[in-house]
Order: structure tokens, then sequence, then C-alpha cells
């Protein structure tokens, strides 16, 4: 042992290091592990220094003597017994050593014991990296172990052989014996979450559109009559890798800036998109839809803002001003829709809505104009995030022609305001909130 100490700053420092489990003033106590990787390293005709500069370790404050020694000590120990002879011995002997001879038969039966733990060993270490054994988390990744070390046990019968594929996994002895004691336990809540599961899975894939945990929770009491935990339903998803699609930021760019002769109008919205009155406030907007080999489609739609209910929509292959025109001329042609007398529509200051046109139209069927802040999309955030959750939920670019692009934006529309429920409007589909609002 050197006798040169460690000060409190060196000890904090070499604590951190993975392959330390005690560090004293005078000693350090490493990790089998790291035994094990030194031992490795070593055969491929690496340097003492070089092992212990590569897992980290500051060698002028270890200090080169005091690496050697442990060196040379793992190496013997390794030539002389195995694997099994890089275990820290302080913890495992206890008594005086035997002073007389062993017996053959003794010589025997300890062999047989070194074999059985190198058995155990191999198998066990085939299945775990490691990377792996250095860093377990989660339940789940430590249920694995417990039920892989179970298999090897009943292979090799001994307590001996628990404590040691414990040690190697670094797991703890009595997480594995309370493993064993709750295994009938285990295999209900295993069953349990499998059915679980198979409901999440019917709202999950309902209508044939991909859900978010909110989406299957809301799908599930409204739809199937089944109410789970928010948090329960997240833990089932994570557990069997059930994802729904990510959002993605749209990468178009908007529309060209309007011309001199278009006007932009004032900002009658500020935001306020909850307004409680159907029909009054009405967002609308143009997204781009690529489809097929580089084909390019447009939807125009407009949106209720206090119901979130998609109230008039059409798709194009062609983006000139008539595309703005049509949604809007189908939105008052709808019987079954009821505009409010203050009603306004709100939109970007693109040139379909700062056009003579766009704006004369308006005017003529006695319906206001609001616009959003030049550059601001939280202005019409609504109607972004409508655009948004379509594209992700869709297959839309799979589409070979307009026709069946159409179909398909149809479908998804009439599921969006009949099916779909949404968790700002108290878990009600936008048609739901709607007829709700209206029977106030």
């Amino acid at each position: 042992m050197s006798k040169i100490k460690f000060t409190k700053t060196q000890i904090e420092q070499l604590s951190k290091n993975k392959y330390v489990l005690k560090i004293s003033e005078k000693s350090i106590t490493y990790s089998n592990e790291f035994k094990i990787h030194f031992i490795a390293e070593y055969e491929k005709g690496k340097s003492s220094r070089q092992i212990f500069e590569e897992a980290n370790f500051d060698i002028d404050t270890i200090g080169i003597y005091r690496a050697d020694c442990a060196s040379n000590r793992w190496k013997n120990s390794y030539n002389k017994h195995g694997v099994l002879g890089l275990d820290d011995t302080r913890k495992n002997n206890s008594g005086r050593p035997l002073q007389r001879e062993l017996t053959k038969d003794e010589i025997i039966s300890r062999k047989n014991a070194e074999i059985e733990f190198l058995k155990a060993e191999v198998e066990l270490l085939k299945k775990l990296e490691l990377q792996e054994r250095q860093v377990i988390k989660g339940r789940d990744v430590a249920l694995k172990i417990f039920k892989l070390i179970e298999s090897i046990v009943q292979k090799l019968i001994g307590h001996n052989v628990i404590k040691y594929l414990c040690s190697l996994a670094d797991i703890s002895r009595s997480g594995y014996y309370r493993y064993l004691n709750s295994k009938d336990i285990q295999e209900s809540k295993e069953l349990d979450d499998e059915l679980i599961k198979n409901n999440i899975l019917k709202a999950f894939e309902f209508k044939g559109y991909k859900k978010g945990s909110r989406s299957v929770k809301m799908t599930l009491q409204n739809t199937f009559g089944i109410n789970y935990n928010r948090k329960r339903i997240q833990r089932i998803m994570r557990k069997y890798k059930i994802v729904c699609p990510i959002r993605r930021a749209n990468p178009y760019k908007r529309i060209a800036k309007a011309t001199k002769e278009h006007s932009v109008v004032p900002n009658l919205l500020n935001r306020e998109f909850k307004q409680n009155i159907p029909g009054k406030v009405l967002l609308t907007d143009i997204t781009y839809l690529p489809y097929s080999n580089s084909n390019m489609a447009y939807l125009s739609t407009i949106k209720d803002s206090s119901t979130n209910e998609i109230l008039s929509y059409k798709v194009s292959d062609k983006i000139t001003i008539d595309i703005a025109l049509d949604t809007i001329k189908s939105l008052v042609s709808n019987t079954e829709i009821a505009l409010s007398k203050d009603v306004f529509i709100h939109s970007d200051q693109g040139s379909h809505y700062t056009s003579p046109k766009f704006q004369k139209l308006l005017k003529s069927l006695n319906i206001g104009q609001s616009m959003s802040r030049r550059g601001n999309c939280w202005d019409n955030a609504p109607q972004e995030s409508f655009f948004g959750h379509m594209k992700d939920e869709i297959a839309y670019k799979n589409c070979e022609n307009l026709s069946q692009l159409k179909k398909v934006i149809e479908n998804y529309i009439d599921y969006y305001n009949n099916h779909r429920c949404q968790w700002n409007l108290k878990k009600l589909t936008p048609v739901q909130y709607r007829n709700q609002l209206l029977n106030i």
C-alpha cells in the first residue's frame, strides 16, 4: 500500500468514477467489473497506466506505484484462481484460514464449485452488455435481469451462485428474493397490463388515426366507456412502445408578400379564441399538401374558433385567389351552419386575404375581417394547430391522385368534427361541444 494519502478534494474526485466502490485517505476499492475489464485490456497488450487513464482515472492522483501494485495483485490472482480470484476476498472470507492441506475430495468439490460459478458467469455475461451492467435504470430492466438470474439458478442451484450473479449484474439480492416472493403478483400485473394494452390499441387505432395519451383517454371514455387514469395510459404506451405521431414544424414558406394594391386590416381577435359563441369567430388559412410524384395540392379551411369545428374547406391543385373565395362561398351556402350577426373571419396577412376580391366578397356577405400581426403565427394558432395535427395523422403523401387526396381529407375532417375528442373541449368532439354551447 502506498504511504501517500488522498486529500478530501482527491477523494471527492475519485469517488465520482463508476469503477470505484469505496475510497479512504489510504486506499481505493475498485469494482469487480473494472478488474475484469483490466485483465481483458491487459491481455490485449495495454499497459497498466494506459488502462487506468482510459477508465478516467488520474494516474498522477492515484500514483503509478499504487496502480502497479493493484495491477500485479489482480494479475497474480487471475493466474491462480481465474475470474473468481478477482472478487474482493475481504467481504467474502470469515474466520481463520485453513491450516491443513485439503483432501482430494475437498479439492474436487472446490473446483466443481468454481466451474459452476464460471458457467453461471458466462451465461449471464452473454446477455448483459458492459453498459447495461454498469447502469441499470428502470423497474422493467431489473425484472428482466431477475428472470434471467432465476433461469440460470434453476440449472446451478446454490445461494452462493445467486449472490455472485447479483453482484455481477449490480443488483441487490434482497430485490431478487422480493421478486421471487412476488412472482404471482407480478404475473397478475402482466396480465392486467396486456388487457389494458389491448383496450388502448383499440382507441389508438380508432377510425384509422393514431393518437397520443390524451386522445386515447378521451376516446376510451367517450366511445368505449372505459375510464383509465392518463398516467396509466402513458405507462402502458411506454412499456409496449405504442408511439403516436410527433408534431413537426411546417417546412414550407408562407404565401408571397402582399402587393401594394392589397390592404391589411386590424387584428380584432387579439387571441381571444374561446368566446363560447358558435359561428362568431372564424379562422382561415391555406396549407400545402405534397403528394405522389412531386405533385402539390392546397387545402383552404375555415374553423370555428369557439368549437374547433371545421365549417368549410376546399382542396385544389391551384393556389389562386379562387381557393379562398370558394371556401367562403361554401361556408355561406351551407344552410346547416348558423353564423352570428357579429361574425368575422380572422387570417394571416397572406396575399389571398389582403386581396381586394376577397375583402369585397366579405363585405357583400356582411362578414367582418381581422388579421394577425405580420409574421406572428400565434395570432392564428388554433388554425395552424389543426393543419399540424392533420398532417401527422393522415398519409396524404401516399395518395396517387387528387381525387384520392380529396377523399382522404373529407374522411379526416368528418372524423375530426364528429369523432375526435379534444382535451380543451371538456373531452368532447367539436360537434358535441357546439351542441352543448347552443343548448346553454
